[in-house]
């Protein structure tokens, strides 16, 4: 058995650009800098395909950590072609697009005084209730836009909040068409007021409505692509899509902080996903391990910086 090729010790300078250091990265090849260095690649080759229909699932409390303008900007770049979100990270980019902001805290503080003090925490971001207060006054704003009577998918209904948006991932996905799905969207903010808008409004969401045009999507596609950050309710909507179809997807990135031997959907592998069907058997794949806020931000300005030459 032959070794490979040699580790090659990575070498940092001032002014390094995310380019060079992820091109470092690969050159070493170990652990997750040499699978990050792979996935970017992948990723490349995923963007400068014009047949690729690209996939992106968003899972976990990016928008709240600083990562929904790398979201947004792949959309207005047209990198991104359907995204599938949780509903919490939709929420928070309302939330971000109609002027509140979350802020840096600190993860050991008191909960119950943040609770007294009416605000929220995430890890260590902290939301004030008020910004939830003017959330409220936007949606049922929103809401009340649709004519009584409407039948509407989520889908539709995600693209006309976006329309009534400035900023953000949902402005920019209906800015440029491209579909956003939130098959959990019950499980958020927006789900809950909705519920309230709907006790005094005739205003029917039905889910099922999103799937012809998500199968559509799957169906049309000459070659199919997988962006995962995180697990969770958008991954497996994203790869089970193809299991409708007679392929699978034919390359797939996932990042991720959890482990496969739990069991547990978010931390399952993507060569796990081969036996199911969602991949081709021949797609190639990555999974890097780790937090997506260092990640994600490190592979889209390396990337970025391949496809249209920018440094810095």
């Amino acid at each position: 058995m032959e070794c490979g090729e040699p580790v090659r010790q990575v070498e940092v300078r001032p002014g390094m650009t995310a380019g060079a250091l992820v091109d470092a990265l690969g050159r070493a090849g170990a652990y997750n800098g040499g699978a990050l260095a792979r996935a970017v690649d992948l990723w490349q080759e995923m963007l400068s395909d014009p047949g690729m229909v690209r996939f992106f699932g968003l899972a976990g409390a990016m928008v709240p950590g600083g990562m929904g303008g790398i979201v947004s900007d792949l959309i207005g770049r047209g990198h991104i072609d359907v995204l599938v979100s949780t509903g919490a990270n939709l929420t928070h980019d309302v939330i971000e697009a109609i002027g509140c902001c979350h802020y840096r805290g600190t993860a050991g503080c008191s909960d119950a005084e943040l609770r007294r003090d009416e605000i929220n925490r995430i890890y260590d971001v902290f939301l004030p209730n008020a910004a939830f207060v003017r959330f409220e006054e936007f949606m049922q704003e929103a809401f009340s836009a649709i004519p009584e009577g409407s039948v509407l998918s989520i889908q539709e209904l995600l693209h006309h909040i976006g329309s009534r948006l400035e900023t953000g991932i949902l402005a920019a996905a209906a800015a440029r068409g491209v579909p956003v799905y939130c098959p959990a969207i019950q499980d958020s903010m927006i789900g809950l007021q909705y519920w309230l808008f709907a006790q005094t409004h005739r205003v029917t969401i039905d889910a099922f409505r999103d799937m012809p045009h998500l199968l559509d999507c799957c169906f049309d596609a000459r070659r199919a692509g997988a962006f995962l950050v995180g697990g969770g309710v958008p991954k497996n909507f994203i790869l089970q899509a193809m299991l409708m179809t007679e392929n699978g997807f034919d390359c797939a990135i996932q990042l991720t902080g959890d482990r496969p031997d739990l069991g547990g959907l978010s931390g399952a592998t993507l060569d796990e996903a081969r036996s199911w069907g969602k991949l081709a058997e021949g797609a190639r794949a990555v999974t890097v391990y780790g937090d997506a806020t260092i990640t994600l931000p490190l592979m889209a300005a390396a990337v970025l910086e391949r496809m249209e030459g920018r440094h810095g």
